[in-house]
């Protein structure tokens, strides 16, 4: 029988933007939207293990029949819980379970925070991680990353802009990022190299906050300028809670390519057959099945290239 899940908010925890308590309302006093609720299914019921990835399986993964997987699970629409609030779903929980489906094992989710996932791998901790990480130069020097979907950056400013801000003009204002994010890390210092320092104007602000929660209730209380963040979950967000936000067009291009990638400790025996695993996956339905779900449809790529 196929599972079903009931999603009271899709958006989840980006719900919370304008939100300041847990009954639901929000910062202006008005009720929240009313929410959509998505009958989901486990996309990867009935995947067949792929006969190349399992014959890639070093025999201890085998006998064990497990995969830890560490996950921030936080992150609409590529992760976040259900409504028992205890199911991975989104994106990057689709990709885990196909890749367990196509080697033949079982695939247990461990919710880490972003920026203890790759010490956690380093470390012995996970075996791999599926969280739209994107590909730098200083994460590969630990990890290897094998990419399987392409997002991008952009920012999030109040409803009806009413700075008038565009990508252009955020010299001197007070930007948000994720603490351990490519946002942190690379995209919003080559933004304010690009747009500001080398012009002589005022640099960035960069306010560095714990999780996107807490970045869209400073927003909505003014307390910062804009997010930079994930343009997947922030479009996602746009449109759940309409009127609450508003993203700046286009999407962000600096800093990255906006390629992400599975993650494995470097060197990791698994890897070939996690590189397997994703190359089948890529060319299934179910693939193209869950990007559709999550509207994400523009990040489908078709080469598990490993970095």
């Amino acid at each position: 029988m196929k599972t079903q899940h009931k999603v009271h908010a899709t958006a989840a925890a980006l719900a919370l933007l304008l939100t300041l308590n847990a009954c639901g309302n929000a910062a202006n006093g008005e009720p929240a939207p009313s929410s959509t609720e998505l009958g989901l299914r486990d996309i990867s019921e009935g995947v067949q293990p792929d006969p190349k990835a399992v014959s890639l399986l070093p025999k201890s993964y085998k006998d064990k029949g497990e995969l830890t997987v560490a996950a921030d699970l936080h992150y609409p629409p590529t992760v976040f819980l259900a409504e028992d609030n205890k199911t991975p779903i989104g994106l990057n929980p689709d990709i885990t379970r196909l890749i367990g489906k196509k080697l033949g094992v079982n695939v247990k989710f461990v919710d880490t925070k972003f920026d203890t996932i790759i010490p956690g791998l380093d470390g012995g901790r996970y075996d791999f991680t599926v969280s739209t990480m994107a590909k730098t130069e200083d994460r590969l020097k630990v990890v290897d990353m094998i990419d399987y979907f392409k997002a991008g950056s952009s920012i999030g400013v109040n409803a009806g802009n009413p700075q008038k801000l565009t990508n252009e003009t955020l010299c001197g204002k007070s930007i948000a990022v994720t603490q351990g994010s490519t946002g942190q890390l690379l995209r919003l210092p080559a933004l304010n190299e690009m747009t500001c320092t080398s012009k002589g104007q005022p640099a960035i602000n960069a306010v560095t906050l714990p999780n996107i929660q807490e970045a869209l209730v400073q927003l909505s209380s003014k307390r910062i300028d804009g997010i930079l963040y994930d343009t997947t979950a922030l479009a996602w967000a746009q449109t759940q809670q309409p009127g609450s936000f508003q993203m700046l067009t286009p999407p962000l291009n600096v800093g990255g390519s906006g390629i992400t990638a599975v993650a494995l400790k470097k060197g990791s025996p698994l890897t070939p057959a996690i590189q397997a695993a994703i190359q089948s996956i890529l060319e299934t339905p179910e693939y193209k099945e869950s990007l559709k779900t999550w509207g994400l449809e523009f990040g489908a790529i078709t080469d598990a290239k490993l970095n």
